[in-house]
């Protein structure tokens, strides 16, 4: 008697914690009595009868529900059988050694695509993910959205487009490899293409794509080297939509500039001065930066 475990060494964790266990029998003699043939597993020191298999002839499964938090399992097969030979019937067991299988808590399938724009928000496939965990592209962090155990994602960085990055998810238990990215070019609009407010003045400022941003939005990660003369909400292109508008307010006096990274040549730059007094001027060209 031939015995097959069909089992994986790795059992991805489910919300019902209730594992299957295979088996495959196969006699190699004529004298095996078919319908002798009474699988067994034995599992935490108990015995359990397995049934069988819809799968196909000889296979058999057994789901045991394993104890909360239990991160691995050992356990062995017995099969009771009998042969018969010369008008004579006798009972035999064939058992298996220890076999062990490993609880998953956490894993990575795949990225949801595998290119994109700077700025656009890219889910990652799998379970078992945490608050703690953080997407990498070539071992740098970048912003990640933790949703719960079976969803997060990050917005693209903003990096050097034309070419692949490896994917990493980091975590206290280590890195996990996930695919490889590439960030593809694309350019933005900025109108007015420079700001000179009052403090306290408000001023509308339009973000415009050449193309919809993709599902799930697209971030502009706009940052300023005078953060005390500048207040502004973040800046996100919903899905869908080619454009967005957002209020900024004049703070402390000061001059500077708005930079938003990842577009076009590397960064596109908006002329920033506030000023006690000044009033705004009039609207310039928008700004822009190609593909």
């Amino acid at each position: 008697m031939s015995l097959t475990n069909l089992t994986p060494s790795s059992l991805p964790e489910n919300p019902s914690e209730i594992y299957t266990f295979t088996l495959r029998v196969t006699p190699k003699s004529e004298t095996v009595v078919r319908e002798s043939i009474a699988p067994h597993i034995i599992v935490d020191g108990q015995t359990h009868e397995m049934k069988p298999s819809p799968i196909a002839p000889m296979i058999y499964d057994f789901d045991y529900q394993l104890p909360p938090a239990r991160t691995a399992v050992a356990y062995y097969y017995l099969v009771d059988y009998k042969i018969q030979g010369n008008d004579i019937i006798q009972s035999v067991q064939a058992y298996t050694g220890i076999n062990r299988a490993e609880i998953v808590r956490r894993y990575v399938l795949a990225l949801e695509v595998n290119r994109g724009p700077v700025g656009a928000r890219v889910g990652v496939l799998g379970r078992g993910f945490t608050p703690q965990d953080v997407v990498a592209f070539d071992g740098a962090p970048v912003r990640t959205v933790y949703e719960s155990s079976t969803s997060i994602g990050f917005f693209v960085p903003a990096l050097t487009p034309g070419r692949n990055y490896a994917v990493t998810l980091s975590s206290p238990a280590g890195n996990s490899p996930i695919g490889t990215f590439r960030i593809d070019s694309s350019s933005v609009t900025v109108e007015p293409s420079s700001l000179s407010l009052a403090p306290g003045q408000s001023q509308a400022l339009t973000f415009t794509l050449p193309n919809p941003a993709p599902a799930g939005g697209l971030l502009l990660d706009v940052t300023t080297d005078v953060p005390e003369s500048i207040i502004m909400p973040e800046v996100v292109v919903p899905a869908g939509q080619s454009g967005v508008t957002v209020t900024v307010q004049g703070g402390k006096p000061g001059s500077g500039s708005l930079f938003l990274k990842g577009y076009g040549n590397g960064e596109l730059s908006i002329p920033l001065t506030v000023g006690a007094g000044s009033a705004p001027s009039a609207a310039p060209a928008p700004s822009a930066m190609g593909k």
